[in-house]
């Protein structure tokens, strides 16, 4: 026998259990919205990541700020994938699912695999909570769970049991049960428990009493696996085999905002965040907000076109404009964005994208903003385009996105999305002397080609064709810059056709030369895969697991992932033009696709999704599969 702490820090006697080993695990946690599954989740993949496991996260909730309770449309859930070895997605189904009421059963059931486990908060399965789901019988009682494994936890019951003594009320006790889910679960997997402890106190540090009825339901959790008879086994799920280095767990929107964080420290420019808060790319204000002592001032403005002036107002007072929204919000920033082309001015604009159109999905992830980063403002106003391919890489997109805005003047879109921004994954920790140099050089002089002493500010530099950038307030170099066209070199307003000709190609050769790596190909058969799987953005897991799998089966396919979208790498023609089949998957309806097809005259497969949910691994499988037998069958 085997002793625990119990609910008052003495040691109970316990059973033995066997411990199962797995490489892999996928866990949902799922409840109304005010359960706390996120913070549930998000304390169960810390102490993942602590433990040294590789994750990957999927958080899913409502958009309403308070759905009724109960209710389908006001489930939680937070999905966490940890393995023994470098995983690409959150998962594709559940092996676990906890529920906390017959809502978050009936929202789940569906992806739980047969033979799955599914652990119930039995206290809310009441008659009346059953019919608000449309459950006409008690699930528990019939036969719709028996291709399961379930375990019948009164979760409630047992919380309040727990905080007696605390002298906290019904209510108050009963909102705990969260962390008596957490801490059964800890104990199933060995998760270490101390950082949870710690990040309670720290959390509730303000309130005390709250922090220790939070530690006491944990515990009693854990301790409800070690002495019931229902569980027979726990499970290991040993640390990665990662890259050695310091790691930590990042989500999408913190590594983005660090990222601009170390631009700001590369270039030696102060950084402006003029930003309206938008889901979901809120979080990047607030992460930035903590920052004032790296040079970081964020502003949040009235609205999305006032945060985007001050940014664009920012560059123009010589530091790095940066504003950041989702797609309702690039519609209404448009124009500025023009602006910002026209003044040739650096900016990133950072587009968090959700499921549209207009309000649309603000919770939900999409891919559906790339036509509009390329072509929505008026006029050709061409604009570079940057797509990090999972939360970590975010950081290093952000410095991508800062260096073209920099180098050559102009506005960069950084296109982020939901899945990317709420997901998390391990962060290997940059060296910061491996960070790329950013800085730039300021005009100090005047620099009139005819003589005048006068500073033209659309003289460029030959191999850039970025214009000079001039500080406000340096003797010398005043001059006019604004939203009107203008004259070549000196920047004088001009109506002529001929030189809004040269204008318009000049601000187009200034994007299409813009430097990019060349496309890279991931072909583990050494050529002989006919097949190519080309994405962007978050598909970047699912497709690569997918990939993993189809080689497993004895088929080849390559795989490669686009960072830059405008301007494409100078090498993906010929990448595209040397497979018999090229497939793109996106979360839209065929928007890079259309692109290739228009670009390359490669006829391209587009395959589709806008579920506000991610692709999942075992239907691009499927996809991928019965594209490499039609492919072969076809030669």
């Amino acid at each position: 026998m085997s002793t625990s702490a119990n609910g008052n820090g003495s040691l109970s006697a316990v059973r033995p259990t066997e411990v199962a080993k797995l490489d892999r695990v996928v866990i949902r946690f799922a409840g109304d919205s005010g359960d706390g599954m996120q913070l549930t989740g998000d304390r169960f993949t810390s102490e993942a990541a602590a433990f040294g496991n590789d994750l990957s996260t999927m958080p899913n909730f409502p958009a309403e700020i308070r759905a009724p309770q109960g209710t389908i449309p006001g489930v939680s859930s937070f999905q966490v994938h940890f393995a023994d070895y470098d995983i690409l997605t959150p998962g594709d189904r559940p092996d676990v699912l906890v529920a906390m009421n017959p809502a978050a059963l009936k929202a789940n059931l569906a992806d739980v695999p047969s033979g799955g486990t599914i652990i119930l908060n039995t206290d809310e399965f009441s008659k009346r909570n059953l019919v608000k789901v449309g459950f006409e019988n008690d699930p528990l009682d019939d036969d719709t769970l028996s291709a399961y494994q379930v375990h019948r936890v009164a979760m409630s019951t047992l919380t309040r049991g727990a905080l007696e003594e605390t002298g906290l009320s019904k209510k108050d006790a009963e909102r705990a049960k969260n962390m008596f889910a957490l801490g059964l679960l800890s104990w199933m997997y060995h998760r270490p428990t101390e950082g949870t402890e710690r990040f309670l106190r720290e959390k509730f540090a303000k309130k005390a009493d709250i922090a220790e009825a939070n530690i006491l339901a944990f515990r009693a959790g854990w301790n409800y696996g070690e002495t019931t008879e229902s569980f027979a086994t726990t499970y290991e799920v040993a640390p990665a085999k990662l890259n050695q280095g310091t790691y930590r767990q990042i989500t999408g929107n913190t590594a983005l905002a660090y990222g601009l964080v170390a631009a700001g420290q590369q270039s030696g420019l102060q950084i402006l965040l003029g930003t309206y808060p938008i889901t979901p790319a809120s979080d990047i204000l607030h992460e930035l907000s903590k920052h004032k002592n790296y040079g970081i001032l964020t502003f949040q403005a009235e609205d999305e076109i006032a945060g985007i002036g001050a940014a664009l107002g920012a560059s123009y007072g010589g530091a790095l404009g940066v504003t950041s929204t989702s797609g309702p919000g690039v519609a209404l920033k448009s124009e500025a964005i023009g602006l910002a082309v026209m003044t040739e001015l650096p900016l990133v604009v950072v587009d968090v994208q959700r499921g549209g159109p207009s309000t649309g999905l603000p919770t939900k992830t999409e891919q559906a903003d790339l036509l509009q980063a390329m072509f929505g403002r008026n006029g050709e106003s061409p604009v570079p385009i940057v797509a990090p391919l999972s939360p970590a890489d975010c950081f290093d997109a952000a410095l991508e996105a800062t260096r073209i805005a920099l180098k050559y003047r102009t506005p960069v879109f950084l296109l982020s999305d939901g899945a990317i921004a709420n997901g998390s994954e391990p962060w290997l920790i940059p060296d910061v002397d491996q960070l790329p140099d950013l800085r730039v050089e300021f005009a100090t002089e005047p620099n009139a080609e005819d003589g005048s002493g006068e500073f033209w500010p659309y003289v460029r530099d030959p191999e850039t064709l970025a214009r000079e950038w001039a500080v406000p307030g340096v003797a010398g170099l005043q001059h006019r810059i604004g939203g009107l066209e203008k004259a070549d070199k000196t920047g004088h307003i001009s109506y002529d056709p001929d030189n809004h000709d040269k204008m318009v190609r000049l601000r187009q050769a200034k994007i299409d030369g813009i430097d990019v790596p060349d496309l890279v190909v991931d072909d583990p058969s050494g050529g002989k895969a006919r097949v190519l799987a080309l994405g962007w953005g978050s598909s970047y897991g699912p497709i690569g697991a997918a990939c993993r799998r189809v080689r497993k089966e004895g088929m080849p396919i390559a795989q490669a992932h686009l960072r830059h979208l405008n301007p494409f790498p100078g090498n993906l023609g010929d990448v595209l033009r040397s497979y018999d089949t090229v497939v793109v998957p996106e979360m839209n309806l065929g928007q890079l696709s259309m692109l290739l097809r228009a670009k390359y005259l490669v006829d391209v497969k587009s395959y589709t999704k806008v579920a506000g949910l991610p692709f999942k691994a075992e239907e691009l499988q499927g996809v991928f599969t019965e594209i490499i037998t039609s492919t072969e069958a076809a030669k």
